[in-house]
């Protein structure tokens, strides 16, 4: 593994709040940050801290052939990797490689427990529902991936499909609920009991995004890449001027939200309120994924790839929404796929190299300056 530079971020919050003549204001366990033509909120914040928040890289735990896609708990991951304990794949195309199975992986322990298993199939891609009941994964092999959900108490599954959608060509989590494209045009959502229901408004729509954000869906069309914000309540469609948009990551308190936008050979990464404004650049470069928020909706992790003075830069990024400053933590990372710990103090970012997932953990730990 390769040694990795501890990088400090200084969080300077009065020094912010002085400069930008902000307002700070404290709703049950939330801050607000108030600057002009804009809002911060950070989520669970206890009050007690005094002084100037540090956070530092304290290490990175490398995991050769995993692909790490969530956290169950502080110390548990969900896994998915080769199972040498199925025969290999029927598939010609397919034949030097294992079945892929999702496990539970303890990183203390280091003991894993299986959570799917099926010959001739690459399960991935897991992640769990808002309360951790519940799992969405998909099972693929050389076609498009099939979705399924799995009870994680009883492990009983269902395949999101049906007369009524055809099948999911996507499929996340807006809470306890999955939302997605469907084959049959429009789109769908299916609860944990699996009940699929077509999205009124949209049965007639080919569509590439759908992420939902309180009582609205967010989508474009496979004809039409700019962002359209549906109310569910009064069926009111608005373009939100966001064109050239591939991916929607919604904050955490729904108030905020992450869009990726491809203009030409540039990628960028915008912060916006959910109603489209306060548009704002965080990120650009030749590629750019790997973006989710940590849970107390602080930081925003990334992976970019650039051209400075004629030379490619990559690497995993993590910008910090108080001082609006982003810090390089892992150095040659590309087409990773990253999420936080329930704490925010642990980042996993799983990269496909074209031939096998490799996942890390950083450590991040968090300290005050006097």
């Amino acid at each position: 593994m390769k040694k990795t530079k501890i990088v400090r971020i200084i969080f300077v919050l009065t020094l912010l709040l002085t400069v930008n003549a902000c307002d700070n204001k404290k709703d049950g366990n939330k801050v607000i940050i108030e600057e002009p033509g804009k809002t911060i909120t950070i989520i669970d914040d206890t009050g007690e801290e005094a002084g100037d928040p540090i956070v530092s890289v304290e290490k990175i735990d490398r995991y050769e052939n995993a692909e790490i896609t969530d956290w169950l708990d502080e110390e548990t991951v969900i896994v998915s990797k080769e199972n040498d304990s199925l025969d290999k794949m029927s598939l010609l195309e397919l034949a030097d490689y294992y079945p892929r199975s999702l496990y539970q992986y303890g990183i203390n322990t280091k003991e894993y427990k299986t959570l799917k298993e099926q010959e001739n199939v690459f399960l991935g891609g897991a992640v769990l529902s808002a309360d951790k009941k519940h799992m969405l994964y998909s099972e693929f092999t050389l076609g498009d991936p099939v979705y399924y959900v799995m009870n994680l108490e009883t492990s009983d599954t269902f395949g999101i499909m049906g007369e009524n959608i055809g099948g999911a060509v996507s499929a996340g989590w807006a809470g306890n609920e999955v939302i997605g494209a469907a084959y049959g045009n429009g789109a769908y959502t299916a609860s944990t009991a699996g009940e699929i229901s077509v999205l009124d408004g949209l049965k007639e729509e080919a569509l590439f995004i759908v992420r939902k954000m309180k009582d609205n869906i967010y989508y474009n069309t496979n004809y039409d890449e700019s962002l359209i914000m549906l109310n569910e309540a009064t069926k009111e469609k608005t373009n939100l001027n966001l064109s050239h948009v591939y991916d929607v990551q919604p904050s955490p308190d729904g108030n905020e939200m992450l869009v990726l936008q491809s203009s030409g050979s540039q990628k960028i990464l915008i912060l916006c309120d959910a109603d489209g404004s306060n548009q704002k650049t965080i990120a650009e470069g030749t590629e750019l994924g790997g973006v989710s928020w940590s849970p107390d909706q602080r930081m925003i992790a990334y992976n970019l790839k650039s051209t400075v003075n004629n030379t490619t830069v990559s690497g995993l990024y993590i910008y910090d929404m108080l001082t609006a400053e982003s810090s390089q933590i892992a150095v040659d990372i590309q087409n990773a796929v990253t999420c936080w710990s329930p704490s925010g103090e642990k980042l996993v970012y799983a990269e496909w190299n074209g031939k096998q997932y490799n996942s890390s953990i950083v450590y991040l730990k968090y300290s005050l300056e006097k």
